[in-house]
C-alpha cells in the first residue's frame, strides 16, 4: 500500500537497507551538530532589502536557504516508516508560533509547504501568511482541531495516538491527518532566539515522519583564526538533529555546506534554482 506523502525508494545501497533494521527507531539514529552562522552577512542583506521596501527576518533567510539546499540535496527530504525509506513529495517545515506573539501565550503548531523552485521573496510571503494566521487568537488551525477531538474524551488521546501510529506504520493513516500533522514534515524548526533563549538539540519524534530538527539560538561570539590571528565573529548558533539513516555523513556535510553558502550570500536565493535534483529510486 502506498503513502499520500511520499514514494518508497527501492534501488538503495546495502548499507542504507541494513541501517533501518539495525537502528529501527529515530532515537537510535539521531546525530547532532551545532552550526555557527555568521550574522554580519545576514544583517547586511536584511538592511539592504529594507531600503528597497522589503522586510526580511533571519527566519526568512534560514528557511529559504534550507529549502534551496533540500532542492539540490533531496536525500534530506527522505523519511523512514516501518523500516522502509521514502522520498517525501513536498518540502514541509513545521514550526510553533506563539498565539498573540507573546511568551506567556500558548503556541500553535502547524507546517508550511514550499515548492523547491521558490525564491526568497516567495518564502518570505509564505512565512508572513503562516505567522499571521497562527498568531490570530481566534484562529484554530487544523492541527488544533485534531488535537481538540483527541482530548475531548477521557482516554481517547492515549488510544487515539497509538491507533494513528499503527495506521501510519502500515501506510493507512488518512491523508487528512497527515496533512494536518506537524510531525509529518521535512524538518521541525524552532526559533528560540525570538524568545531570547539559547539553541538546543531538539528531538525528532517517533510519531510522524520528521527526519530533522533545527533550533535557532541567541547570537554568540565564536573564535575564528584569520591570517594567523584569532578574531571573534558574532554568529547565530543552530542546533541540528538528523536521522542519519536518510543520508550518509558526507552527504549531510555537503548539503549543509551549501546551506551555509546561501546564508553568506542570500542574494543567490533571489532567483529560482537552475536545477532541481530528484531523489532517484
Amino acid at each position: 500500500m502506498g503513502r499520500s506523502d511520499g514514494r518508497r525508494l527501492k534501488n538503495l545501497g546495502v548499507e542504507e537497507l541494513v541501517e533501518v533494521h539495525v537502528m529501527s527507531k529515530r532515537t537510535d539514529a539521531m546525530n547532532m551538530i551545532r552550526l555557527d552562522i555568521p550574522i554580519e552577512p545576514m544583517h547586511e542583506y536584511i538592511s539592504k532589502k529594507r531600503l528597497e521596501g522589503k522586510h526580511y527576518h533571519h527566519l526568512t533567510l534560514i528557511i529559504a536557504a534550507l529549502v534551496r539546499a533540500i532542492a539540490e540535496y533531496p536525500k534530506l527530504n527522505r523519511f523512514i516508516v516501518n523500516k522502509r525509506i521514502y522520498a517525501r513529495n513536498d518540502i514541509e517545515v513545521g514550526m510553533v508560533v506563539l498565539k498573540g506573539g507573546r511568551m506567556d501565550e500558548e503556541g500553535a503548531t502547524s507546517k508550511m509547504k514550499f515548492d523547491p523552485t521558490v525564491t526568497i521573496d516567495e518564502v518570505n510571503n509564505i512565512i508572513n501568511d503562516y505567522v499571521k494566521k497562527n498568531r490570530d487568537q481566534d484562529e484554530v488551525n487544523t492541527t488544533d482541531k485534531v488535537a481538540g477531538v483527541l482530548t475531548s474524551v477521557p482516554g481517547l488521546l492515549r488510544g487515539g495516538a497509538k491507533f494513528l501510529m499503527w495506521l501510519d506504520k502500515h501506510n493507512m493513516c488518512p491523508k487528512a491527518i497527515i496533512e494536518a500533522s506537524p510531525f509529518h514534515c521535512t524538518i521541525m524548526l524552532t526559533n528560540l532566539a525570538s524568545i531570547k533563549t539559547n539553541y538546543i538539540y531538539h528531538h525528532i519524534y517517533e510519531f510522524g515522519t520528521v527526519s530533522m530538527s533545527l533550533a535557532m539560538g541567541n547570537p554568540h561570539e565564536v573564535p575564528v583564526r584569520k591570517r594567523g590571528e584569532i578574531e571573534f565573529v558574532r554568529c547565530m548558533p543552530l542546533g541540528l538533529v538528523m536521522d542519519e539513516r536518510i543520508a550518509s555523513g558526507a552527504y549531510f556535510a555537503l548539503a549543509f555546506r551549501r546551506f551555509q553558502k546561501y546564508l553568506k550570500d542570500p542574494s543567490l536565493l533571489e532567483l529560482p534554482p537552475e536545477k532541481i535534483v530528484k531523489d532517484s529510486d
